[in-house]
Order: C-alpha cells, then structure tokens, then sequence
C-alpha cells in the first residue's frame, strides 16, 4: 500500500493538487517533492477555501495536517 501511494505521489510532482486540511482549509498548489510522512512542498500555493483565493506562494505542509490529497488525473 505504501508503495502505491508513493507511486501515485511521485507521478504527480509537478502538477497540481488540491488539499484538505485539518482547519477546515482547503489548498491548492503544485507538487514539489514529499517524504514518508507525507510533509508536502508546494509552490504557487492557495488557499481557496473562500471565493476569493489568497495566494500563499511556496510552502511546506506538514503531513499530520493533511486529511485528504486530490492528486491529477492520469493521462492515458
């Protein structure tokens, strides 16, 4: 199982994925790179839980505050 998340993840550096987060938050960025806690970096993140988006640039999410990871569809 870890391995197929670790899969799904690494196909998915460079594109966009939407979070949910523990505070209710939800952001949206591009993949950077992430480890086997989940801690995630993105770049040109949002925050798009408001109709107005806020821009939060690079940053670095910590996995345990990660609920859920919408990850691109893969090309066929």
């Amino acid at each position: 199982m870890a391995d197929e998340i670790s899969t799904l993840m690494t196909n998915s550096k460079g594109k966009v994925v939407l979070l949910r987060l523990r505070n209710t938050r939800t952001v949206q960025g591009t993949l950077r790179d992430f480890d086997i806690h989940m801690n995630l970096t993105l770049e040109d993140a949002e925050d798009v839980t408001e109709e107005k988006h806020e821009k939060l640039g690079k940053i670095l999410l910590r996995g345990d505050n990660i609920l859920a990871v919408s990850l691109p569809e893969e090309e066929s």
